[in-house]
């Protein structure tokens, strides 16, 4: 992995129940201004030298953000809310930031109509569609799936 764009410490904290209850580190609007897409700059994070996971951030209301720290990645480095905490933040050098499946990119292949709407997609939209179709086992499923979720996603451009 590449050198990380930014490292830090902190404490681990929970968002409050009306919020999410999330665990997350805080990431500063000075921190953020620095990334190549500010805060739309996919990122992967890396906890206590050992966990990395592909992120982004989400808006913490003060102006700061946060990334959300999931249960079992916490788990799996011996930590919990209220605990030091180190990582790093690496810019995802795929600003997708999610594997595209198989599935998908044949389907692409194979239906150029298809791929211009694909990619007139913005990439949270993107993203929704491969997160809405990659836990589907049936194939014939996840290709009417994607079709349907592109096809009611896409707008058309006005001219």
């Amino acid at each position: 992995m590449s050198e990380p764009h930014y490292r830090d410490e902190q404490v681990i904290r929970q968002l409050p129940k009306l919020r999410g209850s999330y665990f997350y580190v805080v990431l500063t609007a000075e921190t953020v201004d620095q990334f190549p897409q500010q805060r739309k700059t996919r990122l992967i994070c890396e906890l206590e030298g050992e966990l990395s996971f592909r992120c982004g951030l989400n808006h913490l209301g003060d102006g700061n953000f946060f990334i959300i720290l999931n249960r079992q990645n916490l788990k799996k480095v011996g930590k919990a809310r209220g605990d030091d905490l180190r990582f790093a933040i690496h810019i995802d050098p795929d600003p997708l930031g999610v594997a595209v499946p198989e599935v998908l990119t044949v389907l692409l292949d194979q239906d150029p109509e298809l791929r211009e709407q694909y990619e007139s997609l913005s990439m949270g939209k993107k993203r929704h569609v491969i997160h809405s179709i990659k836990d589907i086992k049936n194939i014939d499923l996840q290709v009417a799936k994607a079709q349907e979720l592109i096809r009611t996603q896409y707008r058309p451009q006005k001219r």
